[in-house]
């Protein structure tokens, strides 16, 4: 690597313009499998640790879990950390910040379906930097998985309440997941993900410290939270993330991105078989039309 190369550009298009092969199908379901079980770890570990403290350490078990991987620590140009410790702010440090603190003044539910709009802000980011729209597929299978979403969520919305404080928070975190999945599909494609994540964890923990070390006063020691921190940082911060970035460096940010939409419905069904939780009927047809929006959106683009 030298530092005379020019920087990576602030997005591109997947090297995979084909539809979805074995493979990326098998990237997005680890991706929605490990982040669909991290809610479970999460609601865990906030019985015992404040927010910022559950945080910071997902992040630091991540970053650790990457630094193992001999991989993760080749260098990367000079003229590129910029970009990549802004992905650590606006992709880990921010969003994961806010999210906690935006849930004190609105619910859970809100909050996820917000989530589910992660796809078409990164599909707005898209058009901004490439200055160029989705292809009518990937528009339409967006659409098809967001209406799913809604009806995930459905049921859970009459009895919420939200803020418009709190529900801004939850907007301006995905607006800022929508821009640095757009962020990362040069730099996977330039370096690989762990490099990449590795570097921009440490930019995180960085920022998120203060908070953390500050709330640990007030959080308490409970053996089951402690050990959710592992799967939640480990898996949830480390693994999924690097699953990710290598499925939005292939198949590009938009077409990657609609694996948000899985988070939902393996939360759904693990609380049915593991926690016995009930399902609602309009929540199923939202699932089936996630299935439907996801496969739109695989397809290739004429």
């Amino acid at each position: 690597m030298t530092t005379t190369r020019a920087a990576s550009a602030l997005t591109a298009h997947g090297t995979h313009k084909d539809a979805f092969t074995l493979a990326d199908w098998g990237l997005l379901g680890g991706i929605a499998l490990i982040w669909g079980s991290s809610f479970l770890f999460m609601a865990i570990g906030l019985d015992a640790f404040k927010p910022g403290v559950v945080t910071l350490a997902r992040l630091v078990l991540g970053a650790g879990a990457l630094a193992l991987v001999p991989a993760a620590r080749r260098p990367i140009d000079p003229v590129d950390r910029t970009r990549v410790a802004a992905l650590g702010i606006i992709w880990m440090a921010i969003p994961l910040s806010l999210f906690p603190i935006a849930q004190q003044w609105i619910d859970s539910s809100v909050a996820g379906m917000i989530n589910g709009a992660v796809p078409i802000t990164t599909a707005v980011w898209a058009t901004i930097l490439m200055r160029r729209l989705p292809g009518r597929r990937q528009l339409a299978g967006i659409a098809i998985g967001f209406t799913g979403m809604v009806l995930i969520f459905l049921p859970e919305l009459g009895d919420s309440s939200a803020t418009v404080f709190g529900t801004s928070l939850i907007v301006l975190a995905v607006a800022m997941y929508g821009l640095s999945g757009n962020m990362a599909v040069p730099l996977q494609q330039r370096y690989g993900a762990a490099p990449v994540l590795l570097r921009a964890q440490l930019v995180a923990i960085a920022v998120v410290a203060p908070i953390g070390l500050f709330q640990v006063p007030g959080s308490s020691w409970a053996w089951d939270s402690a050990l959710a921190m592992i799967p939640l940082g480990v898996l949830g911060t480390g693994l999924a993330l690097v699953l990710m970035v290598n499925l939005v460096g292939r198949v590009g940010s938009t077409r990657g991105s609609v694996a948000i939409y899985f988070v939902p419905v393996v939360a759904i069904i693990l609380g049915v078989v593991v926690r016995h939780e009930s399902i609602h009927a309009i929540a199923a047809v939202g699932m089936v039309l996630i299935l439907v929006g996801a496969w739109v959106t695989s397809r290739r683009e004429h």
